[in-house]
């Protein structure tokens, strides 16, 4: 990481920039609000009904574009939205063909000041300073007022805008190179996993041990002496409680479709709480051996993932977008049941099957239909602690390689902040001329 770290040289001489977070300036910079530096306009709201899947990008309020068959701009701009999940996201035009959401802002026709420049500029700084410090409800907004009076600071020659601009793009580059080599690093890793999970619960760990069909098409052969048996005749299922917004927030302890979706083994101390009464408790509790399923969602992405209780959580009841799952006794090891359930090769099987209406739904009669592999007792034990030790060293590498993702991004914001308001000077603009 070391050599995408540029020492680099200080300007000659600073001022006060009269602006908390930006700090000193060079002497020959300037602050400017952005109403001075750009146009800014909203999108027409009869872009909602332009036909899709055209020739050109149409950026809605998520920032993911769509295509459409028409445009209404033709030139450099900077698109951000003004509110909704894409907030704080910022996409610089070149020269490009587009349309846009009504709630999405346009910047363009730049004066004094660069395209490229500036886009460096919010990209950095827009989420951090105007959302974060004015937020005020629970769906991030991005106000007109605030756009147009947030401070830039820039040098008037625009030789230097470029050449900070070229700088940025370069080491830019090179540190999202690092982080997709990281992060693909990390794809392998948990596709590693993966592999293990599923070759230890389908093959076992013995590879001499003698095969056979399981008579199942998409889990193939399995080791002789294991059974192999519905889901419906080695427990119960049970879909979780329903109530009003009232019941929750104080109570008792309530395991939430978060608690599962995001953990395969449930917390021990879950955060959600519920006003639940002792019969609920009873009929809807959560106990050692108990298997989780996300049952319902806007998605198909979210169905299907399950976590496993490996000790059970006393006085405890769970939501109505979940399955329980409770094996007979003496049939399932917690430990083996965390790990056989969340292979891969269920959640393809759910979707499969899966019927979806308006909500992707997983039901209980799908479930139980689902196979379950049974080694005996002593050898569920056994995968689940090889399992339990491989996965534990995956995990540990890639949380290595996520915190130095996190180094590189941070780097990458702080790089470019200083960049922008000169704490750093970029190499000299020369033979960056600005062509009339």
């Amino acid at each position: 990481m070391t050599e995408l770290l540029p020492v680099m040289p200080r300007y000659e001489a600073y001022k006060d920039s009269g602006v908390a977070w930006i700090g000193e300036i060079p002497e020959d910079w300037i602050v400017n609000r952005f109403k001075f530096l750009v146009s800014i306009k909203t999108g027409e709201k009869n872009t909602e009904d332009k036909e899709t899947n055209g020739l050109y990008p149409f950026y809605v309020r998520s920032q993911i574009p769509e295509t459409i068959n028409s445009y209404s701009y033709d030139g450099e701009a900077i698109l951000t939205a003004g509110d909704g999940a894409g907030v704080g996201k910022v996409y610089h035009y070149v020269n490009g063909k587009f349309d846009y959401h009504q709630r999405v802002y346009k910047f363009s026709d730049f004066k004094n000041v660069i395209g490229k420049y500036l886009y460096r500029y919010v990209s950095n700084s827009f989420f951090n300073v105007a959302i974060l410090g004015t937020a005020k409800s629970t769906v991030d907004s991005l106000r007109l007022p605030l756009i147009q009076n947030f401070l830039i600071c820039y040098p008037t020659d625009k030789n230097k805008q470029i050449a900070i601009a070229n700088f940025l793009d370069c080491k830019t580059a090179k540190i999202d190179q690092a982080v997709a080599i990281k992060e693909k690093q990390i794809r392998l890793l948990k596709e590693r996993k993966q592999i293990l999970i599923q070759n230890a619960v389908t093959k076992g760990l013995d590879p001499n041990v003698p095969m056979a069909d399981s008579g199942v098409e998409w889990i193939g052969q399995i080791p002789a002496h294991w059974k192999v048996k519905r889901l419906r005749f080695i427990g119960k299922t049970q879909n979780g409680i329903s109530a009003g917004a009232d019941y929750f927030g104080s109570g008792y302890p309530f395991v939430s479709y978060s608690d599962v979706y995001n953990n395969r083994e449930l917390p021990r101390s879950v955060k959600g709480l519920a006003k639940s009464s002792i019969n609920d408790q009873i009929h809807y509790s959560v106990e050692q051996g108990d298997v989780l399923f996300t049952r319902t969602s806007e998605t198909i992405e979210e169905i299907g993932f399950s976590s496993a209780c490996m000790e059970t959580i006393p006085n405890s009841t769970f939501a109505g977008f979940l399955i329980r799952f409770r094996p007979k006794p003496e049939i399932l090891e917690p430990g083996y049941s965390k790990y056989y359930f969340c292979a891969n090769m269920h959640r393809a099987y759910f979707v499969g099957k899966m019927n979806i209406v308006i909500r992707a739904s997983l039901s209980q009669e799908l479930l139980k239909n689902l196979p379950v592999l049974l080694p005996p007792k002593k050898e569920q034990k056994s995968i689940y602690t090889h399992i339990q030790t491989q996965s534990t060293k995956i995990d540990r590498t890639i949380a290595i390689q996520e915190q130095m993702i996190e180094k590189l991004k941070e780097y990458k914001a702080t790089l470019i902040n200083a960049a922008v308001t000169g704490k750093i000077k970029v190499p000299d603009p020369a033979e960056n001329k600005v062509v009339a």
